[in-house]
């Protein structure tokens, strides 16, 4: 049901891949809340997954940019305002990628060339894109940012390797231009640390199916599904939250102040 929360609302959605991702499930709950959208990702992600379809039925253009390159992100922003006519009113980052994960290396005997590349896709990132927009003043005042993060940024959850230290600066680095960008223009920053979800991304990490029936089963509310991911980013997005920022928020049914469940210490006697 659409509540009209982004009407007269434009952004520029990062990270859809295909229609398992929260990125286009956001994008498609962005427009069906009012917003106009642009959709934006590396060209080699262009490639291999479903965006035009995404752009069809969103009445979207795609604008391929690699979100490591300045120049890309430059022009990415300069052509999203001449398309909308005018500033942008949110964005999401949702970017992610280990090479060390892929390549199955373990923590205590990763690739550093692999690490760095990584760290830059998936955190470093953050900072470039608001960096762009913040030099070419290409957000509106109250603008929402939201990037996607995973609570490996506190814990340990030892398959995870090197995304959980990569989830760690990206959250520091939205809290840390939350400031600079709040106190300029009155823009909001903050991540959202969603539930284990099935994910073309996230099923590239080890045993990550036995872990997502283990958080369902830890969370009170069970896990957060991706359509309910996309529901809380838009309203991140709107007017409603214009006071939150800086924050990283925990959107996984209860997962993050849990310590032992009941569902959890059945299974266990169960074995």
């Amino acid at each position: 049901m659409a509540h009209n929360l982004l009407q007269g609302k434009k952004g520029i959605i990062f990270g859809a891949l295909d229609e398992n991702s929260i990125a286009w499930k956001t994008a498609v709950r962005c427009v069906e809340e009012g917003a106009q959208i642009v959709l934006t990702n590396a060209p080699i992600a262009l490639r291999m997954g479903e965006i035009n379809k995404l752009a069809e039925a969103c009445n979207a253009p795609v604008i391929p940019a690699d979100a490591t390159s300045m120049d890309d992100l430059n022009n990415l922003f300069t052509k999203s305002m001449e398309h909308f006519g005018g500033k942008i009113d949110f964005v999401l980052h949702s970017i992610g990628m280990s090479i060390n994960v892929r390549k199955g290396k373990p923590y205590t005997d990763l690739d550093y060339e692999f690490m760095h590349k990584g760290f830059d896709i998936s955190a470093m990132s953050l900072h470039r894109v608001l960096q762009t927009a913040y030099k070419l003043d290409a957000l509106n005042e109250w603008g929402s940012v939201v990037a996607l993060t995973y609570i490996a940024a506190q814990r340990v959850f030892p398959d995870y390797s090197d995304m959980a230290d990569a989830k760690s600066l990206l959250e520091s680095i939205s809290r840390s231009f939350g400031y600079h960008y709040g106190v300029a223009k009155k823009v909001r920053i903050n991540t959202i640390s969603q539930s284990p979800t099935r994910t073309t991304a996230g099923s590239g990490v080890k045993g990550f199916g036995d872990f997502i029936s283990y958080a369902d089963k830890m969370s009170p509310l069970g896990n957060a599904s991706a359509d309910q991911c996309a529901d809380y980013t838009v309203t991140l997005f709107s007017d409603y939250t214009r006071m939150v920022t800086m924050q990283n928020l925990f959107h996984d049914g209860g997962f993050s102040f849990t310590g032992v469940s009941a569902a959890v210490i059945e299974s266990m006697n169960e074995k």
